[in-house]
Formats: C-alpha cells, sequence, structure tokens
C-alpha cells in the first residue's frame, strides 16, 4: 500500500540559525506495513530536486519485487524542508504577512532538514530504522542523522555523498544561484520568478552530474555537417525547461545553500570525531568518476566511520550513477545487509 501524507507541527520549529519557522508542514510517503516489532522500516532521504516518491525516482532498487519493496518492509520518505513539493517551503504563506515568504524565508541547513525527519519519525512512532539509506544531498541528511541519533540506526548506506560540502560543490552551487540572480524576475516577488536563471541553473548543475563519456554516449552527432542545432544544446535546454515545469527558483536556491552548509564538524570536536560517533553498520558507495562528488571523499567517510565498508561504482554517468546503476546498487547492498544480519546472529550467539 502506497499512502501519500501530510504531517503538520503547530509547535514553533527553532532552526539552527536561531531563527524560527512557524506552522511547520511536512509532505511524505509511506509504503506498505510497519510490522508488529517495528523492525522494518527502511528510510530514504531524497536528492536536490527529488520528491517523497521514493518508488518514482529510485526505481529498481525501490518498488514491487526490489531490494527494498512494500510487500516486506515499511518504507518511509520525507520531503525536506524548502522543497515544493508539500513541505513547508518559500513559496508557503508567511504567517506574518499572510504572503508567500519567497526570499524572506530563513535559510536552513541539513541539519534543520534532518531535525524536521526526527520529528517525523517520532510521529510515525518510528524508534528503530533498519536501514536509513540517501544519495547526494540525500546521503549529507542521513549522515547527520547517524552522527546525532545513532542508537536509532541499525544499517546506514551512504552513496554518492561527503562529509562536509567542497569548495568544488560549493562553487558550482554558487554559480547556479548566480545564473538565478541576473534573471531580475527572481526579486518580483511571483510564483515564476526567476525561471530563465533557473533554466540556466540546471544546464550548469547537469554540467556536474555527468561526464564527457556520458555526453558522448547520448549527444554525439550522427552526421559531420552540422554548424548549428547540435543535440547537446538541445539536451541542455531540454533538461533545464523540464525543472522549470516542475520546481520554482527559490526553493533551489535555498536547497543549494542547504547543501553548502553541510559539514558534520561544525559545533564538533572534529569532522574526524563526528564520523567516529556513528555506531550503525555503515556501506559507503562511491561512483568512480563522479565529477561533483569524487571517490575520494566516500573513501574519507569509510576510513573515518568505525568498520565501515567502501564500494565503488563504475559507472559511466557520472553523479547520476547513484540513481542509474540499481542492478549494481541491488547486488552490493542487499550482500551488504545479508552481512549484517549474520554478524547480528553471530553476536547473538556469543552473548547468550
Amino acid at each position: 500500500m502506497t499512502t501519500q501524507h501530510q504531517y503538520k507541527d503547530t509547535k514553533i520549529f527553532k532552526l539552527e540559525s536561531g531563527k524560527k519557522l512557524r506552522g511547520l508542514e511536512i509532505a511524505y510517503h509511506t509504503y506498505g506495513t510497519l510490522n508488529a516489532k517495528k523492525d522494518n522500516v527502511i528510510w530514504a532521504c531524497h536528492a536536490l530536486t527529488a520528491n517523497a516518491d521514493v518508488l518514482d525516482w529510485w526505481k529498481g532498487l525501490f518498488g514491487s519485487n526490489a531490494l527494498f519493496n512494500p510487500e516486506e518492509h515499511f518504507i518511509v520518505c520525507a520531503n525536506v524542508i524548502g522543497s515544493p513539493y508539500g513541505t513547508i517551503n518559500p513559496l508557503s504563506t508567511n504567517p506574518v504577512t499572510g504572503q508567500p515568504y519567497y526570499l524572506a524565508f530563513p535559510e536552513f541547513t541539513i541539519r534543520d532538514i534532518v531535525k524536521a525527519h526526527q520529528l517525523l519519525a517520532r510521529h510515525l512512532k518510528v524508534e528503530h530504522i533498519k536501514v536509513l539509506i540517501g544519495g547526494s544531498l540525500g546521503g549529507q541528511q542521513a549522515l547527520e542523522w547517524a552522527i546525532s541519533d545513532s542508537k536509532s540506526i541499525e544499517n546506514l548506506i551512504l552513496v554518492a555523498t561527503n562529509a562536509f560540502h567542497s569548495p568544488w560543490g560549493i562553487a558550482f552551487n554558487e554559480s547556479q544561484r548566480l545564473a538565478i540572480s541576473t534573471d531580475r524576475t527572481f526579486y518580483a516577488n511571483k510564483p515564476d520568478g526567476g525561471s530563465k536563471g533557473l533554466k540556466t541553473a540546471r544546464s550548469i548543475a547537469l554540467l556536474s552530474y555527468r561526464t564527457y563519456e556520458a555526453y558522448n554516449t547520448t549527444q554525439l552527432e550522427s552526421v559531420n555537417e552540422k554548424t548549428e542545432g547540435f543535440r547537446a544544446a538541445s539536451y541542455q535546454n531540454y533538461q533545464g525547461e523540464k525543472l522549470v515545469n516542475r520546481f520554482n527558483a527559490y526553493s533551489y536556491w535555498y536547497l543549494t545553500k542547504a547543501m553548502d552548509s553541510h559539514n558534520v564538524g561544525r559545533g564538533r570536536k572534529s569532522i574526524a570525531d563526528a564520523l567516529g560517533m556513528i555506531k550503525s553498520n555503515t556501506l559507503v558507495i562511491g561512483i568512480e568518476n563522479d565529477v561533483l562528488f569524487p571517490v575520494t571523499e566516500q573513501k574519507f567517510l569509510s576510513e573515518n566511520i568505525r568498520n565501515a565498508e567502501f564500494f565503488s561504482v563504475n559507472s559511466a554517468y557520472g553523479h547520476d550513477g547513484f540513481l542509474i546503476e540499481t542492478d549494481i546498487l541491488t547486488r552490493v547492498i542487499g550482500n551488504f545487509l545479508k552481512e549484517s544480519v549474520n554478524k547480528k546472529i553471530v553476536k547473538l550467539h556469543q552473548t547468550a
């Protein structure tokens, strides 16, 4: 059974910055049924412009007859703060003015997103998560959650993510925000403000999501005579328009800033010390030719999280490989979870 829900919290939600949000709303999907032991929860954290319908955007890994299926698991995926798919965001009504927030929306961090997830988990009476999984910005959320609440996460799966957002990643995000800010309609306080800038921002982002090889495979011309109308140019335009039709510039602006904020060492002894706080059985997966989140970042995670396992995936798709290479992910994650169960059985026999 698949159900879309809306959680509303009447209490004031205090952000890491000290600013406050009134009337927190979180859109989320659940699939399947929580069993009597409440030990079959799979919680997925989504990436930058995705939504709470994980069976839609992570097909092959999630779905009927997939590794994570509603027939045996209770799957939860919550839409993040700032995203336009039902959770409070810059186009939500500001209770003070009665108008959408737009650029008056307070900046938030990955930790604020996680804090909202944890509120939702308590609302759902979820005290134990069998598997917490996320890729990219979703992996940043999963990592922060496992650090801040290490006891409730049994298995942690981090895909194409990092311990802190790199200068390279921040530079990409800032370039996209610069593109948005050159569109003067962004400051006009209307729902479609900044749309042309958002289209350009998406075009910039695609260059960090894919690779030279991927574009050569999918966008290479079949004739030599062209001087204009290239497939690669049409692809960039198409993908930009596609995002404009389903997203908004304000949410994109704030979510890229939230990604930039990611640093598990903030307010803690060090990054390594923060990673050392994780008690979950951890699998870290990297994409070998990922331009945006290089595999060195995942190796760093695995080297600093206690007893973490590391696996690298060879994909022509670069960073987007975490969404596309689901056959490989199914095999690697499936084997990891089987080993986790076997270790748990051995540990129970040792303590009996």
